[in-house]
């Protein structure tokens, strides 16, 4: 089986490529094909742990699931993971092989380029179709030397591409055309369509400027999506802050948006919760008052730790903890609850060590060898069931251990995890989606104050929304005009299809 392979690009980021990929990943699932997502190289703070024990980004796991598919290191075989604004953690086929500047990275572009080529070769082995997710736009100059993220790609497999964009931005029309100006002349031949997405209003309205578009281009416009209200599907990088309106009575949760931020998705059941109202608060702002503080993940604990008390968010969670509220720390906010984190490696920054909020009676020692691992078991709290996963360089030690919040199950038996304060008021876990079991996400809220018993299952909230996001496309875009397009591509020569 050789499978063809469709591609992506967007003429901006966040304009919906990962959306239009898990939908046509859906799409196709639905007409019986054996399709699989694929992302060469992705940038984002936001990962998954696969079944085979590897990390990738957040959206390919999103999308496998519109596949009916477990996630695999293939789907993702490039991640860097920003811990500094010059250098990322660079992640292989789903494990981390080191710390690199923009520079050292160019330079490391041959091997990533190997593996991403490897990666899809055997998805091309195992599906009859994959669905290429881009990043950013393929209009940057700066990067196309040794690109293995859009055209590079493109070229190197010889497919078909499609350029979406948001024309809820505006400049649409300029986006398109523009991109394609940028393009080599071979890379513009093998754009085959444009899709606009996030469109409001009456289509035909919008029908003068397809018309000049196509007759200026000579490319079809394959569809145009609608605005989708409400739609719920985890955001690649972007943190979502987005909630419909809130009751008067319902539990107040703050959350520091980190600088670097990671795993931020597992607070979307939260954020989705009708009756919760979940808040970010940056830099600069007020934190408000609350019932609830959560501590995310970092991939940069000191750092982010010391931005914590430049924000003055110190005296901040001693006074909500004074007045009775709770707190919880997932992964990296666990480890700046402790009394010190270590990082004699520099694996997050320079190497060094610092103090921790001093709430937990633990310290972490940061190590290279990563801890990746899909988990189940149940919280100490009411026996609650939860399923998640771990994704941490630490290692946690400390009294405080020896009241864990998790018992995860183990082939040895149960394995405590994270631990809870004397005082029953403060929570730390490396479990991450700790809210998306139901029992979980209710045991937890209610000991935070939510008094109300009914908690929305979050995967089913994720399915509903792949469907209805199938379904949308299925509605808008010439799924027959794209299927004439793939199955007329000739490799080498393009497409003979009208």
């Amino acid at each position: 089986m050789t499978a063809a392979t469709l591609m992506v690009q967007g003429t901006t980021s966040d304009a919906g490529k990962s959306v239009l990929v898990a939908g046509l990943c859906r799409c196709f699932s639905r007409s019986g094909m054996k399709v699989a997502p694929f992302k060469p190289q992705n940038m984002a703070l936001n990962s998954a742990v696969t079944a085979d024990g590897g990390e990738i980004g957040r959206a390919q796991a999103v999308q496998a699931q519109a596949c009916g598919l477990a996630p695999s290191v293939d789907m993702n075989p490039v991640l860097l993971k920003p811990n500094s604004d010059r250098g990322a953690q660079v992640i292989i086929q789903g494990r981390a092989v080191g710390n690199m500047d923009a520079v050292a990275y160019h330079d490391y572009k041959r091997i990533a380029r190997a593996a991403v080529l490897e990666s899809h070769a055997r998805l091309g082995a195992s599906f009859e179709r994959i669905v290429v997710e881009g990043a950013g736009s393929p209009a940057e100059i700066n990067l196309r030397e040794h690109d293995i993220a859009n055209m590079g790609f493109a070229e190197a497999v010889d497919c078909p591409v499609i350029l979406i964009a948001d024309i809820d931005r505006g400049g649409v029309f300029a986006h398109l055309v523009g991109t394609l100006a940028l393009l080599a002349p071979s890379e513009r031949a093998r754009v085959v369509g444009f899709v606009i997405n996030r469109f409001r209003g009456d289509p035909a309205l919008l029908k003068p400027g397809l018309d000049w578009l196509e007759h200026e281009t000579g490319k079809p416009v394959l569809g145009v999506l609608p605005y989708l209200h409400g739609l719920h599907l985890e955001a690649e990088d972007a943190v979502a802050v987005r909630q419909t309106d809130k009751p008067s009575d319902a539990l107040r949760v703050i959350v520091p948006r980190l600088p670097r931020i990671s795993n931020h998705t597992d607070l979307d059941p939260l954020r989705l919760h009708p009756r919760v109202d979940l808040r970010y608060v940056f830099a600069g702002e007020v934190p408000p008052p609350a019932d609830l503080i959560i501590l995310p993940g970092s991939k940069s604990v000191r750092s982010d730790l010391d931005w914590l008390r430049r924000e003055g968010w110190e005296p901040v969670i001693a006074r909500h903890l004074r007045y009775g509220g709770r707190v919880i720390g997932i992964c990296g906010g666990f480890q700046m609850l402790g009394t010190r984190i270590l990082d004699p490696s520099g694996l997050e920054g320079d190497p060094g060590e610092g103090p921790g909020l001093g709430l937990l009676d633990v310290e972490t020692r940061l190590a290279p060898e990563k801890t990746l691992a899909n988990v189940c078991g149940r919280l100490r709290m009411e026996d609650a069931a939860v399923t998640g996963y771990e994704i941490h360089a630490g290692r946690t030690t400390g009294p405080a251990l020896e009241h864990p919040a998790v018992l995860l199950d183990d082939v040895k038996g149960e394995r405590p995890d994270g631990a809870i304060s004397d005082d029953g008021r403060i929570l730390g876990t490396y479990l991450h989606g700790l809210f998306e079991s139901p029992p979980a996400a209710a045991a937890l809220l209610r000991w935070a104050g939510l008094t109300v018993h009914e908690t929305p299952d979050y995967r089913a909230v994720r399915e509903a929304a792949l469907e209805r996001l199938a379904d949308s496309i299925e509605q808008h875009l010439d799924l027959r005009h794209l299927e004439q397009i793939l199955c007329g591509w000739v490799p080498g020569r393009g497409t003979g299809a009208p």
